[in-house]
């Protein structure tokens, strides 16, 4: 099996997965996950489309992942994970889309306008 290249995006987190037959060891940014992502929810998240597949310690994963914060990482990365395993077999996607792994989130930040302090904030009205 050679290794198998996904993208997986979350808001302005962009993360680029390699996924190959191994050990179960989880990469990303050239760290192990569990220190990239020391928070236990997280690595749940992480862990997510591999336990519904029952293929838990049986890929190496290797991670670049970039922008946003550490939430929108995750979730970019669990998408990467999702598309590579449904590459490797068919059989996996309605599993993982059953849960809503294998839809790209849309939500993003609205843009701030001009005359606004924010995206919908308003200055405060002053009628005199």
């Amino acid at each position: 099996m050679e290794v198998i290249n996904t993208l997986g995006r979350r808001k302005t987190s962009v993360a680029r997965v390699y996924l190959s037959k191994g050990k179960g060891n989880m990469v990303v940014n050239d760290r192990d996950y569990k220190e990239f992502f020391p928070i236990s929810v997280l690595q749940s998240k992480l862990i997510q489309p591999f336990a519904l597949t029952d293929t838990v310690n049986k890929y190496d994963v290797k991670v670049n992942v970039s922008g946003g914060g550490i939430n929108g990482q995750v979730e970019a990365i669990r998408l990467g994970i999702s598309r590579a395993l449904v590459k490797l077999n068919d059989d996996y996607k309605p599993l993982l889309k059953e849960e809503g792994l294998m839809t790209r989130d849309p939500r993003m930040v609205e843009r701030k306008k001009p005359g606004q302090p924010k995206a919908r904030k308003k200055f405060q009205f002053s009628k005199r």
